[in-house]
């Protein structure tokens, strides 16, 4: 389960970028997709010019290229929720627009056109793209029917990463493929696993199968050191006009920020690495801070209250620090308002749990809603925390749970954060069994594969949402 939400979490944050031809007819929807957003952009300035001054003159036009060339080609939402497709929506033409009205502004370009057209083009047009990526959402199975019957594919190999492929197969509604089952050659006891899989036969039967009943994809899910029998195969099938493609195993090895690099001038690939490196950690850590100031500026006087409030509330520091693991593993400590009567920093912690005596008055009412987490954004400034990633765990905890959960470590390959994905997906406050840590693990390690500024800004809007509803931490 774990690698099939990293599936469908990466279809939702890495814009679902897929092979043109080797998953199946959804190429035709990533098409309309490239040229949608480019083609409502454009429209509605057109309108707008007819509209205002009668015509479409030259600066119009000089303008509909810059568009083009800034939006083409098209992000996929289809695979989004209504709620991010609107979010991406209105997040890439707040910087299309920004850059536009920047450069315009500077060059003077800007005041050829009239003022109450760049106004009305500025709501207009994201209120064009949502509308018409609604439809499109609308039109997909009307458009798939028009394509004819699906096209079939089977996987040969009923191993994880074929199971996965098969999974992710399933999720897409948009791929017009149909996938009737797995070729493998292994005995029953061994895929006992994936028994939900139709087993259409043996390895040998596959060119037979393919021929007979006009099989259009075939996906090799083999281990890397089955070369002559993928030979074999592919000799076999050489009589058909099925489309063939791999499925590395090395490939199912759970990449973090996976990508091919040269290392004196050998190529390699890398397989668990940090999103940070180069002009992302710049853009990263530059983010961080500017936000944190702006926060702090905001508030400031309101944390200097709650300090008060916690020092008068029960004895004790107003101010909380807790080691912590933070980046490549590296102790830091953590500030927070104290929101207990103790101060736990040992070898044992007990997580707060619902209704527990530790928590002060104040404590309760800045757990729910994390105002305990505001000095923090201090960490944040120092380098030691990201205002987004994987939240801090004690000493004590990290200790225990890297023992019993697969990869835990691998999430301090980036700093800690303040929020998280993790958390505005249902795991904040206690994880009193080991299913709910390695919940939060997955989702930690979803967010290493799949970071983008987009993403980061995205959680921080829910979060703030989270704050004033959720009924997690305690």
């Amino acid at each position: 389960m774990a690698e099939i939400r990293g599936i469908k979490s990466a279809a939702v944050w890495k814009n679902n970028r897929e092979p043109r031809s080797g998953l199946g007819r959804s190429y035709i929807f990533r098409m309309i997709e490239s040229a949608l957003d480019p083609f409502i952009l454009i429209l509605s300035l057109w309108v707008l010019a007819f509209n205002f001054e009668g015509a479409i003159k030259p600066p119009y036009l000089i303008l509909s290229v810059v568009v083009f060339s800034l939006t083409f080609p098209g992000a996929s939402r289809l695979r989004l929720s209504v709620e991010r497709m609107i979010f991406n929506i209105l997040f890439h033409w707040f910087w299309i627009a920004g850059l536009l009205l920047l450069v315009g502004f500077a060059t003077d370009y800007l005041f050829r056109f009239p003022i109450a057209l760049i106004i009305n083009w500025l709501w207009i047009a994201p209120a064009a793209q949502i509308a018409g990526n609604l439809t499109l959402r609308a039109t997909t199975s009307k458009l798939l029917k028009m394509q004819g019957p699906a096209q079939r594919a089977v996987i040969v190999g009923m191993n994880n990463q074929g199971v996965s492929l098969a999974e992710n197969i399933g999720y897409s509604s948009y791929s017009g493929m149909e996938m009737l089952g797995f070729f493998d050659d292994r005995s029953e006891v061994r895929r006992h696993e994936q028994a939900k899989y139709k087993l259409l036969g043996k390895i040998d039967e596959l060119a037979n199968f393919v021929k007979k009943y006009r099989i259009q994809y075939i996906y090799l899910s083999l281990p890397m050191i089955a070369r002559p029998r993928v030979l074999q195969i592919l000799d076999d099938l050489k009589d058909t006009t099925a489309s063939i493609y791999f499925v590395p195993d090395m490939f199912i090895t759970d990449l973090i920020q996976g990508r091919s690099d040269t290392v004196c001038g050998v190529n390699v690939i890398s397989v668990c690495d940090t999103p940070f490196r180069g002009f992302n950690g710049i853009l990263k850590r530059a983010s961080d801070i500017i936000l944190s100031m702006i926060i702090l500026m905001l508030v400031s006087p309101f944390m200097i209250l709650i300090a008060i409030m916690v020092k008068l509330g029960s004895p004790g520091p107003a101010i909380f620090k807790q080691r912590r693991y933070g980046l490549d593993g590296e102790q830091i400590l953590v500030y927070k308002f104290r929101s207990m009567a103790v101060v736990e920093d040992g070898g044992t912690i007990h997580q707060a749990k619902k209704n527990d005596q530790r928590i002060t008055r104040i404590g309760s009412f800045l757990r729910r809603t994390s105002l305990d987490e505001l000095p923090q954004f201090f960490n944040v400034l120092q380098g030691r925390m990201s205002i987004v990633g994987p939240r801090p765990h004690a000493v004590a905890h990290n200790e225990m749970y890297r023992t019993l959960i697969k990869g835990y470590m691998v999430r301090h390959k980036v700093r800690p954060g303040i929020t998280g994905w993790a958390q505005v997906n249902g795991y904040r406050g206690e994880t009193d069994t080991l299913d709910k840590m390695q919940a939060r693990i997955d989702y930690d390690l979803d967010y290493l594969r799949n970071w983008s500024l987009q993403l980061d800004l995205f959680i921080v809007l829910k979060t703030v949402r989270l704050v004033f509803k959720d009924g997690a931490a305690y």
